[in-house]
């Protein structure tokens, strides 16, 4: 139907209130996240296939720390302690490990084997200091600060290389970390990270039994400190003003060294800017043609069917299949998954008589280029990587053919996200318990689905949000093919590549 009405006055005020917040709030947020970047040279450059960003100062001859991230990380996840740490007067290397954000070479090896994948990152960690020692000329000893999976992987670097100091581990779990060694190590932890804040108090009594959370423990030369960064989980402790103050003074003390800087508060700024970002798409959404399908929520009967089938079914049939085509951890079984959930759920609409309305490629493309280009690239630049090498394209098309077809029935039995509020929560409810039914079929094959489902909440979140706003303008259909193809980018993306 058209809406031909006039909108009423104060609706209008109220949409143009949001935009020029919005706006407000985007602007000043790029300006402080800017300010925490000025004043430092940002260069990337290849060590061999290994793609490295050097952060510093201009003339800076501080030590060197090489700066790695964690699974399903990036050089830009680490952004917020490089530009600190480089503020602070060190040279700071950050890389993209194998297999992720823009490193075209795949992960490789046994990943349940420390010989196997684990000494592989090893190697590459090693590769890229002897690069970073050489290029920049520093003859002291180089820091290493990693996060998450990464912190195994520095600590063992470490114990390996005599060349490496103080290490600095952000969300740390590692077997190799014994009473005398690693001689120096700092280890930041969330303070909702419950099971990681266990580790590393553990590996603070290695040193001293009395000593606790937020205290230096001291055994000859072994010195090792533990810290939690508050209101902070796994990925918010990676932009904790407090964790990075810690990361700074622990490595002035290792080297003898005092830096004068205050560390800016980038988090709140980032999540400023990205609430701005989707709170604008409310208000331009209006400007598209208000043009949709009227038509009445589903029966309970149906709907319930519509979840049910398909999130049982999916699991069952693809966990027999178990394909292995795609070189990323089980983005071809998840392809597989979203195929199946998606088809039954556009027949099972199909025999309820919904139909598919109008496809409104301006509400489509609009989406699009917001949520790809725009979002993305501020993502890109101030948060993780979004880009996709070469290598990922076919993968995000391979991805496509699954989430297309899943987001265009998701959008449709949700009405665009017009039906009711418990319809809608159930319908995501069932996807995230088929996916943990899949997990359940083949825990060890699968397990990495439980590493991807928060990207996928994530989506819902904020691309959920954006896409019902376009759907109330051009209909269900349009938006839903769109959030397809943004799903297998952002999945496409976030995966890392991986050759058993």
């Amino acid at each position: 139907m058209d809406d031909t009405a006039p909108t009423p006055a104060p609706i209008l005020l109220r949409r143009r209130a949001v935009a020029l917040v919005a706006v407000l709030a985007a602007l000043l947020a790029i300006w402080q996240l800017e300010s925490a970047r000025s004043g430092v040279e940002i260069e990337s450059f290849r060590v061999g296939e290994t793609p490295v960003t050097r952060y510093a100062e201009p003339g800076a001859d501080g030590p060197l720390v090489v700066v790695a991230h964690g699974f399903a990380g990036s050089r830009q996840m680490m952004q917020a302690y490089s530009l600190a740490l480089a503020q602070a007067g060190y040279v700071a290397w950050a890389f993209d490990f194998e297999g992720h954000g823009r490193n075209p070479v795949p992960m490789s090896g046994d990943v349940d084997s420390i010989d196997g994948t684990t000494q592989l990152l090893i190697d590459q960690t090693l590769s890229v200091v002897e690069s970073g020692l050489s290029r920049e000329a520093w003859e002291g000893e180089v820091a290493l600060l990693g996060h998450s999976m990464a912190t195994d992987i520095i600590i063992r670097t470490a114990l390996r290389d005599g060349r490496v100091g103080p290490v600095v581990a952000i969300s740390p779990f590692s077997q190799a970390v014994t009473a005398e060694a690693p001689e120096r190590l700092l280890m930041i932890t969330g303070e909702w990270e419950p099971g990681l804040r266990d580790f590393a108090l553990r590996a603070l009594r290695m040193v001293d039994s009395d000593a606790d959370e937020g205290e230096t423990a001291r055994a000859g030369e072994v010195v090792r400190r533990a810290v939690v960064a508050p209101l902070a989980e796994h990925v918010a402790v990676l932009y904790s003003k407090p964790g990075r103050a810690e990361a700074v003074a622990w490595l002035d003390a290792a080297y003898d060294r005092e830096s004068a800087v205050s560390v800016p508060r980038t988090g709140p700024w980032f999540l400023v800017l990205f609430v701005a970002v989707v709170a604008l798409a409310w208000p331009l959404s209006h400007l598209l043609p208000a043009r949709r399908v009227e038509r009445e929520p589903l029966a309970l009967g149906p709907f319930l069917l519509l979840l049910l089938v398909p999130a049982v079914m999916s699991p069952y049939i693809a966990t027999a299949f178990s394909p292995e085509i795609l070189p990323v951890l089980v983005a071809d079984y998840l392809a597989l998954h979203l195929l199946l959930y998606g088809v039954v759920q556009l027949s099972g609409l199909a025999r309820y008589g919904v139909p598919l309305g109008r496809v409104s490629p301006l509400a489509g493309g609009a989406l699009i280029l917001w949520g790809l280009v725009v979002f993305g690239f501020l993502l890109d630049r101030y948060g993780a990587n979004f880009w996709p090498t070469a290598e990922r394209g076919w993968i995000i098309l391979a991805l496509a053919v699954g989430a297309v077809p899943f987001m265009l029935a998701d959008a449709l039995i949700t009405m665009g996200g017009r039906a009711p509020f418990w319809q809608r929560i159930a319908a995501r409810v069932a996807f995230f318990a088929s996916l943990g039914l899949a997990v359940a079929l083949d825990f060890e094959g699968l397990f990495f689905l439980l590493l991807i489902a928060p990207v996928i909440l994530l989506f819902y979140l904020l691309y959920g949000l954006m896409g019902r706003w376009a759907a109330r303008a051009g209909g269900a259909a349009g938006p839903g093919l769109a959030l397809g193809l943004i799903l297998a980018w952002a999945l496409g993306v976030s995966f890392p590549l991986f050759a058993g």
